[in-house]
């Protein structure tokens, strides 16, 4: 085995369906494919790192409702190691319907997210950060992700965050953090562009290290004095769901290896590969000995 991960956030179970186009209002359609996994940004990026030939250990709340058992049995098929935070809970978990459009691998997500499932620092394992690596938080669960970040920080171990999305109090994270890889749609308060991101970026993490990926289009990234971009792989995309998750997991694996450009090229090397299958398990077959080294 080669790191040791800790991926805090959101689990939720995912029900994917590839569809000819997105159903019309009062429209019944057949899916023409279809698929049941663990999910979540964390999820999703810890198993990625365990597929490139790491351990990966899960931070997240599960519960116990009867549909929590189609979760772990695929974070059991995955390798992925999870903690619960929440063990509890009887309630059905966040849940998440997606519809993949077969034209151009576009997808549409509703979720019930993990506002109803936030977790105390209480809840926090005690050896949970014993030998990782490399920690990665996506924001979904605010007030363990700031006990794990400020306590790896303390260790030396790196914290990447997965901006997304903006969440209320991902500002008491940042101090801690050391890679923000943040999507287009990552826009804190008083942010309106790319740039001003960077500029509020570079004032608020702990290192200068960021990145923006942008779908299709190059990714955006500042590290310490340089300032540059990576070309994305050209590809015709099938499913594009889960694709910024697989990034993230990548590049938790490469950080550990590899410059920061680098890292950020391979991970988009293996962002590509996932949108090139449907769902956000197939694709795992298609990564290579060479994407793993």
């Amino acid at each position: 085995m080669g790191h040791r991960g800790l991926f805090v956030g959101l689990t939720t179970l995912d029900l994917i369906y590839g569809v000819t186009h997105l159903p019309h209002a009062n429209e019944k359609q057949v899916a023409t494919e279809f698929e049941i996994a663990a999910g979540g940004p964390a999820t999703n990026a810890a198993v990625t790192f365990r597929h490139l030939g790491n351990a990966a250990i899960l931070l997240s709340g599960i519960g116990q409702h009867s549909v929590t058992g189609l979760i772990r049995a695929d974070l059991d098929a995955q390798q992925v190691q999870s903690y619960d935070l929440l063990p509890e809970r009887m309630d059905a978990p966040p849940l998440s319907s997606i519809t993949v459009t077969q034209q151009n691998g576009d997808r549409a997500v509703v979720c019930r997210n993990a506002l109803n499932w936030q977790a105390s620092p209480e809840c926090i394992p005690a050896d949970c950060l014993r030998d990782v690596d490399v920690v990665l938080v996506d924001g979904h669960q605010i007030k363990v992700s700031v006990t794990i970040a400020k306590s790896a920080r303390q260790r030396g171990i790196p914290v990447v965050l997965d901006g997304g999305s903006w969440k209320v109090g991902l500002e008491k994270v940042l101090p801690f953090v050391d890679y923000a890889i943040c999507s287009a749609d990552f826009l804190p308060p008083g942010c309106t562009t790319q740039a001003e991101v960077i500029q509020f970026l570079l004032g608020a993490i702990a290192q200068p290290n960021i990145a923006i990926t942008r779908g299709g289009e190059s990714i955006q990234y500042v590290c310490g004095e340089q300032v540059g971009e990576v070309a994305v792989v050209p590809i015709a995309p099938v499913d594009t769901l889960g694709a910024g998750d697989a990034f993230h997991g990548a590049f938790c694996h490469w950080i550990l290896q590899v410059p920061f450009g680098e890292a950020v090229r391979e991970a988009g090397t293996i962002a590509a590969l996932a949108c090139q299958e449907f769902g956000t398990r197939s694709w795992l077959e298609r990564v290579s000995a060479e994407n793993r080294r």
